[in-house]
């Protein structure tokens, strides 16, 4: 039997601080005729939740400090925006002109995940403050209405080291297996994986991502049908330490 994943793009209304996001999505999926099955997965834009979350600043408010100031300057980066990372990263590593590498929450991230693009004039969107508090909320809120067992996953684009281009990337999930273990299984000529393990939630918010667009198409939440995914539980999602990560390890030298 072949397998069958389809992806279900959900448009909503344009998402404004002080809205409740599972509210919107519930109406959003209704209206478009559409409906939630057990073992979907719904894929939600970072940037959409962060939003609903009043995680909008507004940079004219921004007052700079002096490291900001001298950050700023030598990456070529809005100094107020600068100092919204510095507030929100947990380190900076380096950066080009125009971004700066930081980890924040555990990951590789441009600018701390903040980002200006479908935010309003003058305005930036930080990350969402707790993007598994906000998988585990909106996935209640799914469920209850829908009266299925589903999972949800906060995602955003990240580039990849020496590539162009974005790919996908979990920030919060709950109700799914976010990485699956495939040490021990056997390739095709029968030799035993030791190090591999299946990115389970990233690649979702990738192929997601085809549908959902960076730019204006106003489709902030994917529904991902036909993988049986669908745990229940609301792992974490596994993170290496710096010594652990080949990148860091290697750059941070």
């Amino acid at each position: 039997m072949p397998y069958k994943l389809e992806l279900f793009g959900i448009k909503t209304p344009l998402i404004r601080p002080g809205d409740d996001m599972g509210s919107v999505l519930i109406r959003s999926i209704r209206d478009s005729g559409l409906t939630i099955m057990d073992n979907d997965i719904v894929v939600l834009a970072e940037s959409a939740v962060a939003t609903a979350e009043g995680r909008v600043v507004d940079l004219r408010n921004v007052i700079p400090g002096g490291e900001a100031e001298e950050l700023g300057e030598k990456y070529a980066v809005d100094p107020r925006e600068m100092e919204l990372i510095l507030q929100e990263c947990d380190e900076i590593i380096g950066g080009v002109p125009g971004a700066v590498l930081t980890i924040t929450k555990g990951n590789l991230s441009p600018n701390a995940g903040i980002d200006g693009s479908n935010a309003p004039p003058d305005c930036v969107v930080l990350l969402p403050e707790d993007p598994m508090a906000s998988a585990v909320r909106i996935r209640g809120q799914l469920q209850e209405a829908f009266r299925c067992r589903l999972g949800v996953i906060v995602g955003d684009s990240r580039t990849q080291p020496m590539r162009l281009g974005c790919v996908g990337i979990a920030l919060g999930v709950s109700g799914l297996q976010p990485v699956e273990d495939a040490r021990g299984s056997k390739d095709l000529f029968g030799k035993e994986l030791t190090i591999t393990s299946k990115a389970i939630a990233d690649n979702l918010v990738s192929a997601a991502q085809l549908i959902m667009g960076e730019a204006g198409e106003g489709i902030p939440a994917v529904i991902v049908r036909g993988l049986d995914s669908i745990t229940g539980e609301n792992d974490e999602i596994p993170i290496f330490s710096k010594d652990e990560c080949m990148y860091y390890s290697n750059i941070s030298k």
